[in-house]
């Protein structure tokens, strides 16, 4: 039986309604008939309660997908008033990723604990005892919790032994590890972009996708039918996400208007020859007792914000998006850059990046190739002009950084003791705290990626992590080379 999420559904329809209408030439005569489009007129309402509700939703997530932030827009103007306009430009300083459609959100209650019916109001009240704040007591043969004096520990549920305390949770603000999501006073969710760091977590667990990123596609769109070169920089983990050879997809990324197609692999060399160099001159020579490392910029970004001193840890060098893209620019300099991956920060990485003009995610790559019709299968293969390395396109899964790096590293590769962190918790920030403030850790050199597997695991894939790893494996074997190709000096 096939398995269906429709917050994830009606997102992606939205988004190939409007590159098929886009490919078509018919976009801004059609583009306010996209809510009917995707529910006909004379449907009955499935999710919300009514049928005008949920085509109100739909062209919120249309606005999304035009890049603007839907509280900030008129939602009284057609549709068609947005797609002849530019779209807003990034402002490196306060530019917001993220957009909450209030509409979509459910307004869950708050996140808490509470006793349900299976409490027998026990005589060893393990759960009045575990507590801390004397938030527990029973009365009346029953635990009660004060919501005013509880903490959230969670240690009274882990006593009860009858399992009879539950966790109410909240799916946004329970996978946001640094509490960015908040509450408006009527239960609205709401982002406190002074402390999000980009990690995509919240819009990932979102069962309602009620919050969505503010997309690059429109303008994407529109480079497509420019003269200058297009060219699509696509990061090694685009391996296992579109169940064809990666060959076959450069040959449909160039159907879809793009006139070069680069590895991303090719500045994951980079990266790693440069992370070497610098593990070589910080841990081993200047006695330094870690090194972290770089190229995830949600991670970079939560150091940044929320742990600063672990900065002087982490590694200098730039990412591999970034030394493709500066590749690109210096072959040819009058190209526009549209970085193809797997998450939400490396958009919000670009804003700071002057050889990276757009990003988009391999959903959107999706939405584009659907939008065009193009047959996936029935697509030649095309060679890439360079190759990578073996490692470096096995950078997206969990250890294939570190992989590189050693590699990189020669004769020092004995001196590395790795550790890797592939996922970003509350859990994994608290030991991250403990090392920056003792300067102790377990390894060395420290891989550390927000997502659970690596890239892989990026909040805007299309594949399992286990499959989407396996076929990067499987093409990194098939298509890498034994040497460095682009060394870091060029």
């Amino acid at each position: 039986m096939t398995k269906r999420n429709y917050s994830e559904h009606f997102k992606m329809e939205v988004l190939e309604e409007i590159c098929s209408m886009f490919y078509k030439g018919t976009l801004a005569k059609e583009i306010n008939h996209l809510p009917w489009n995707i529910i006909p007129k004379g449907s009955d309402a499935a999710f919300r309660c009514c049928v005008y509700k949920e085509r109100a939703i739909l062209k919120l997530r249309a606005l999304a997908a035009f890049g603007y932030s839907v509280n900030e827009v008129d939602e009284a103007l057609p549709l068609s008033e947005y797609v002849g306009q530019d779209n807003p430009q990034f402002d490196h300083q306060s530019y917001k990723l993220l957009t909450v459609l209030e509409s979509a959100c459910s307004a869950c209650v708050k996140s808490r604990y509470m006793v349900s019916e299976l409490c027998q109001g026990c005589l060893a009240r393990k759960c009045e005892n575990a507590c801390f704040f004397n938030a527990v007591t029973v009365t009346n043969h029953k635990a009660h919790i004060d919501q005013d004096k509880c903490k959230s520990c969670g240690k009274c549920k882990e006593a009860c032994p009858y399992g009879a305390i539950l966790k109410l949770s909240v799916p946004c603000e329970e996978a946001c590890p640094v509490n960015a999501i908040k509450k408006n006073e009527k239960g609205i969710a709401k982002i406190d972009h002074s402390l999000c760091i980009s990690c995509g977590n919240c819009m990932r667990n979102c069962p309602f996708g009620a919050i969505m990123e503010r997309s690059q596609i429109l303008d994407v769109l529109k480079q497509t039918k420019k003269d200058k070169p297009l060219v699509a920089m696509v990061a090694p983990s685009i391996a296992g996400q579109f169940g064809i050879s990666v060959g076959q997809l450069a040959t449909a990324i160039r159907e879809l208007g793009f006139t070069h197609v680069y590895e991303v692999a090719l500045g994951a060399d980079i990266t790693a020859q440069k992370e070497a160099a610098e593990f070589i001159e910080k841990v081993v020579d200047d006695k330094r007792p870690f090194m972290t490392t770089s190229c995830c910029h949600a991670y970079t970004r939560l150091a940044k914000k929320h742990i600063p001193d672990l900065l002087p840890y982490i590694s200098d060098t730039g990412t591999p998006m970034h030394y493709t893209a500066q590749l690109v620019k210096k072959e040819i300099p009058e190209a526009v850059t549209v970085f193809v991956g797997p998450c939400l920060s490396k958009r919000k990485e670009a804003q700071t990046d002057e050889f990276v003009d757009y990003v988009i995610s391999y959903e959107e790559l999706k939405a584009m190739i659907l939008g065009k019709g193009i047959n996936l299968e029935t697509c030649a293969e095309t060679e890439f002009d360079r190759k990578a390395t073996v490692e470096a396109l096995k950078f997206g899964i969990t250890g294939g950084v570190t992989q590189t790096v050693k590699k990189a590293a020669g004769d020092y590769s004995a001196l590395i003791k790795d550790e890797i962190i592939a996922g970003i918790d509350k859990k994994t920030i608290f030991k991250l705290k403990a090392y920056a403030k003792t300067g102790k850790s377990i390894g060395n050199l420290i891989e550390v990626m927000c997502c659970p597997g690596g890239c892989v695991g990026g909040c805007a894939t299309v594949k399992p992590i286990k499959e989407a790893r396996e076929q990067e494996e499987a093409y990194a074997q098939k298509a890498g080379v034994e040497s460095f190709q682009v060394k870091a000096s060029e």
